[in-house]
């Protein structure tokens, strides 16, 4: 979340409950990053299967406009085309986004990924038991 140029938020049409979710998902990135204007994608999953549909189209659409993002209703199981479309979609705005930052270098949104101190402790673990193999 804090290093992310967009979001895709997924929910299934057949569950209200994941649907549900994203509001307070979307208040949380809102909270990290209050002024970015971030793309997000709102992917309804599960088309295929209407007969179980809890989550109408219009309700899927009035939460895109809400959030200010876009909306897709896909099947993954039954058209991956749908998805691709709905990924490549993102990918554009996103490259919209980075190439209007006036020739400046994008990095992220604001914040500088800190360093794992688990991930340095590894590395000297292993640089240990390395060294001691060897001799």
């Amino acid at each position: 979340i804090y290093w992310a140029d967009g979001f895709v938020f997924v929910y299934s049409i057949t569950d209200y409950e994941s649907y549900r979710l994203l509001r307070p998902l979307h208040q949380h990135i809102r909270k990290i990053h209050p002024n970015a204007n971030i793309p997000l994608l709102l992917m309804a999953n599960k088309g295929d299967l209407l007969r179980a549909r809890q989550v109408s189209s219009k309700e899927g659409l009035q939460l895109a406009g809400e959030l200010g993002g876009t909306y897709s209703e896909v099947s993954a199981r039954e058209n991956c085309e749908g998805v691709h479309e709905a990924f490549q979609q993102l990918c554009q705005e996103l490259s919209r986004m980075i190439g209007s930052c006036n020739g400046e270098k994008r990095r992220g949104l604001h914040l500088v990924r800190p360093k794992s101190p688990n991930m340095q402790d590894l590395k000297r673990r292993l640089k240990q038991a390395l060294t001691s193999k060897g001799k």
